[in-house]
């Protein structure tokens, strides 16, 4: 499978704009790739402001990103706002050109921005397939707790979409890695790029990373592009059967409630 990651520079507040761009950056991997992931709030950053940028779940963005995944035959990814039940939250939705939709809602809301006093968090993880590859997803703050993201259903795939200061880089680039090692799989950061209202930098360096934590391919710092990478479950299998940290693994159980 080839997956493809979207450094975007988000326009702030502006879904419109954003389409526009992002369509740009897509479109060259039409018919090219099997997913295309973009980052967290892609439509209009990390914004705080839910009561007037939420959409319904099957909303003007779903729309659009329905429409991109058919027109290059691929899975598309990314979070936005979503209110349901009155509820807002940070939601990461999956389309594909068929009738496949999956959706995961954040768990870890970024207290030190104010997430937690405004959207709802999540209560379930995700995992399914796609195209013969099992994937997880997650959401940017998500990335700092492992016992959430434990890859404990072998799931071959890990994403996180994000909205990644500049000033925690090292973080990002090592809690993926991390990530990839600890849970022997492959792992893909969507961030974005550029600079929001509030004067907060973005450290791009979108990346794919192996199962041992080898870069396979990442953006720079200031670049608004995509970058690509293959992923093989074979190579992923052969290492996992020489290697099975798993069979050493601790059990636990997850409490949700809180």
């Amino acid at each position: 499978m080839k997956i493809s990651v979207v450094q975007p520079d988000i326009i702030w507040e502006d879904k419109s704009l954003n389409y526009q761009n992002l369509s740009r950056l897509i479109s060259p991997l039409f018919n090219k790739t099997d997913i295309v992931i973009l980052p967290e709030m892609f439509n209009t950053g990390f914004s705080m402001n839910p009561e007037e940028l939420s959409e319904s779940p099957y909303g003007e963005t779903f729309v659009w990103m329905k429409s991109i995944s058919e027109k290059g035959n691929f899975g598309l990814c990314g979070s936005y706002i979503v209110k349901e039940n009155m509820n807002f939250f940070n939601r990461w939705v999956f389309v594909s050109p068929g009738n496949e939709v999956w959706h995961y809602d954040k768990r870890h809301l970024f207290r030190v921005g104010g997430e937690d006093k405004l959207f709802s968090a999540g209560k379930s993880k995700l995992i399914f397939s796609f195209r013969g590859v099992k994937i997880s997803p997650y959401i940017c703050y998500d990335l700092r707790f492992p016992v959430w993201s434990r890859n404990v259903e072998d799931s071959d795939l890990i994403i996180y979409a994000a909205n990644w200061p500049e000033i925690r880089q090292n973080a990002w680039t090592a809690l993926l890695k991390a990530r990839a090692i600890e849970n022997q799989c492959y792992v893909a950061g969507s961030n974005r790029t550029g600079t929001d209202s509030a004067g907060i930098r973005y450290c791009g360096e979108s990346m794919i990373i192996d199962f041992l934590g080898e870069i396979l391919s990442s953006a720079r710092t200031e670049s608004d592009c995509s970058v690509s990478a293959e992923i093989s479950l074979t190579e992923l299998s052969d290492f996992r059967k020489k290697f099975p940290v798993f069979n050493d693994a601790d059990d636990f159980t997850i409490n949700t409630k809180r």
